[in-house]
């Protein structure tokens, strides 16, 4: 269980989100252009394989963010608007993309802070877009968004993406939108949070009927088990989509899980890649995890209508981030190219095990700038 505590000191923090301006910064200018996933023994280049192009919405949302910490028109903030234009300009193309289902992913932490800087309407126009066509991974008869993987696949971590759709029904105003939206976060509740809070990674349906079949997984340790960052996904996209919709189930949905994880994770609130992992893995900690839960809980405490639920969420937050920040930080190697070390992507395929992966780079930072705003 975690332990419970406020007394990080908000320098550490700060002098984290610097380390991490740092890194990118050195990214950007050694390697212009690049959109990395995963490192390599510290290095963001190799010839190692993506798997799937979903991460490229991360090295330009944590450009917004420093842009968004600087002060108003100052050198660097005017450096990071330029660089965050330049890497964000070349995903619009991707608001039709309908190989993926990781368009939240890519719109919200590029366009959406991008329309959050500056009100620019057309920005707009590019996300409704995008929401647009994640709607049409929708199976009917299933009620869920398909994964990319295949047309009976449900992820648990198109909970982090559907967002995209809820922002696109209320601009447009178009209440088919909402229902699709809906229905999916409906039916992943029902399918996939099991009634401790803990999440399976997949579910599979029978196209025919629509029919729920059985719980799966590609990363987790076996299907019953709970994979450490498809429980983060859960608590921070349920409470994402509680934002849009107030929908109270989906608050008890992401309070059942913050529970689950806030109860079985070790005291310094980094949890194992899969919480039901086998002694012989189990030192096998996920990073990544850890910052997405950290920055759901902030979201988690600002939405929870309990006082005492919301002091403990955000403790728990600051926790974590302490301990990310203490243990994991990529400061004291001076040839790692990555911020944040102990990150996992796929274990199976042995793709970024151990390593800096960009999505525990960008929530991360996410998470350190919300904790520092309060």
């Amino acid at each position: 269980m975690i332990q419970i505590c406020a007394d990080v000191p908000s320098e550490r923090l700060e002098e984290a989100l610097h380390f991490a301006e740092r890194q990118v910064r050195r990214l950007v200018e050694s390697d212009p252009g690049f959109y990395p996933m995963y490192t390599h023994r510290g290095k963001w280049r190799h010839e190692l394989p993506a798997w799937t192009r979903w991460c490229d919405g991360f090295l330009p949302g944590m450009m917004w963010i420093f842009q968004g910490r600087h002060a108003p028109n100052s050198e660097e903030a005017r450096w990071w608007f330029q660089k965050a234009v330049e890497y964000s300009e070349p995903l619009e193309p991707r608001k039709t993309d309908r190989e993926v289902h990781d368009l939240g992913f890519i719109f919200l932490p590029t366009y959406g802070r991008w329309l959050q800087a500056t009100g620019e309407a057309r920005l707009r126009e590019v996300l409704v877009e995008a929401g647009r066509t994640l709607a049409l991974r929708f199976s009917e008869k299933g009620r869920f968004l398909r994964s990319f993987l295949a047309p009976d696949s449900l992820f648990i971590d198109i909970m982090m993406n559907v967002g995209l759709i809820f922002y696109a029904a209320r601009e447009a105003g178009d209440a088919e939108l909402a229902r699709i939206a809906a229905e999916h976060c409906l039916t992943t509740r029902r399918v996939l949070v099991r009634g401790d809070g803990s999440t399976a990674h997949e579910g599979i349906f029978d196209l025919e009927t629509g029919a729920f079949l059985r719980q799966s997984t590609q990363q987790g340790y076996r299907a019953d088990s709970c994979w450490s960052r498809g429980l983060s996904w859960a608590l921070y996209g349920f409470t994402g989509v509680y934002s849009y919709s107030r929908d109270k189930r989906f608050l008890a949905t992401a309070e059942a899980c913050a529970e689950y994880y806030l109860q079985h994770s070790p005291e310094d609130g980094v949890p194992p890649w899969d919480f039901d992992a086998p002694a012989d893995s189990r030192s096998l900690l996920d990073t990544s995890a850890a910052a997405v839960a950290a920055g759901g809980l902030l979201r988690l405490a600002d939405w929870t209508p309990d006082p005492v639920k919301e002091q403990m969420y955000r403790s728990a937050a600051w926790r974590i981030l302490g301990t990310l920040c203490e243990r994991y930080l990529a400061s004291s190697d001076p040839g790692w190219e990555g911020i944040l070390k102990g990150g996992v992507y796929h274990l199976h395929k042995g793709l970024g095990v151990n390593e800096s992966v960009m999505w525990g780079e960008y929530f991360f930072v996410d998470a350190l700038d919300r904790a520092l705003r309060g």
